[in-house]
């Protein structure tokens, strides 16, 4: 199917295409350069473990890390449950409160109701009815026994941003770590971890034309210096907290993703800001669409839109030879049940299901989404 023909692809923050120049450095590593990065004793193996360093080098830079704080999992999921379960593991004798919010990613909250079971004391903050969070009521949240918080930089669904600056120094002027899943906002914003104060942070290589199974974890390594009980053992990769062999192709990958989004980011977001702005004033005006994260700060590419009285799912079907676009976030999507983002935000059953993401990227043009109108009920 050519591309004139295709649904116009607005579902961006589930995954984004590989970008070319990503798929061209992968390619000599399926075959040409094939070693184990982990093969210390010929040439294949050292190889390998020089574009590995490459990749770690470049997405180092692309967060404000040292390389050796940056470590390859296979995609955000794991990333944070290696940071959720690795500090509480590790750091119990100073506590086991854990402190997240109602709004993050399946992976923390699903990764916080594990701990709950094996002993863990997890509280959830709420959000407003934008989906903001009360910097106060964190800072009275934080307990002595609190390990770990963890908050995301940029909703997944909504797009609302979270003060992470405003975060990490209330964090850690109560003394505890601070870990961010930053799987949305990784080459929508500026992400600088220092700068940030974020202690643990996450990311996937395919939310930034990168390909899909491949992650990274970074962990501090000065002020403070994160220490983590890894959750796969066997061989001792990534300095003993991730054992198993390196996914070189999608490492390099990665790599070659994150200096594309480091160079491209000053012109790609103001671009996908004002088509999202553009597509949303249209819609609101032709067919009522609200945006359900009002006026919040939000992520570039993200679109929450509720349309009173329809379903998103018909909306969805009626729109299926025109765009692809989500109800909610991918991982979520196979539930029947309402968006937890928005029920936590107090939207009812039916604004739910009257609500969906529309989520753009690079190669998205005005010319294409001004041909996106209003089915017909």
């Amino acid at each position: 199917m050519s591309r004139s023909a295709s649904p116009v692809y607005l579902d961006h923050a589930a995954s984004t295409p590989v970008d070319p120049e990503v798929l061209e450095a992968m390619l000599p590593y399926f075959h040409q350069h094939f070693g184990n990065a982990s093969s210390r004793n010929h040439a294949f193996g050292w190889v390998a473990a020089e574009a590995v360093e490459v990749a770690r080098e470049q997405c180092a830079a692309l967060i404000g890390a040292s390389p050796e704080e940056v470590l390859f999992t296979s995609g955000a999921t794991e990333s944070l449950n290696l940071a959720i379960k690795g500090v509480w593991e590790r750091y119990q004798s100073k506590g086991r409160h854990i402190l997240t919010c109602s709004t993050e990613h399946r992976a923390v909250l699903d990764s916080c109701r594990h701990l709950e079971r094996l002993g863990a004391e997890i509280d959830l903050l709420p959000v407003d009815a934008s989906g903001q969070l009360d910097l106060d009521l964190l800072q009275r949240s934080i307990r002595p026994d609190t390990v770990l918080v963890v908050l995301m930089w940029g909703n997944n669904e909504t797009g609302v941003l979270h003060p992470v600056e405003a975060i990490a120094e209330r964090v850690h002027a109560a003394g505890s770590l601070f870990c961010c899943d930053a799987t949305q906002a990784i080459g929508k914003v500026p992400v600088r971890v220092r700068e940030a104060g974020v202690d643990l942070l996450a990311f996937s290589a395919h939310k930034f034309y990168g390909p899909k199974g491949c992650g990274a974890l970074y962990v501090s390594r000065r002020q403070p210096r994160v220490s983590l009980e890894p959750l796969i053992d066997g061989g001792g990769h990534e300095g003993g907290r991730r054992s198993g062999t390196l996914n070189v192709p999608g490492i390099v990958g990665m790599g070659k993703a994150a200096g594309l989004a480091a160079a491209r980011l000053s012109t790609d977001s103001p671009r996908i800001a004002a088509l999202r702005d553009a597509l949303e004033q249209r819609l609101c005006l032709s067919a009522g669409a609200i945006c359900n994260s009002g006026a919040a700060p939000r992520l570039p590419h993200i679109s929450n839109l509720r349309f009173p009285g329809r379903k998103a799912e018909s909306l969805l079907a009626s729109w299926s030879s025109v765009l692809a676009a989500s109800t909610a976030s991918a991982c979520s999507s196979a539930s029947l049940e309402p968006s937890h983002v928005l029920s936590a935000m107090g939207l009812s059953r039916p604004d739910s299901d009257a609500s969906l993401r529309l989520s753009l990227g690079r190669e998205n043009t005005a010319e294409e989404l001004e041909g996106i109108s209003m089915p017909v009920k």
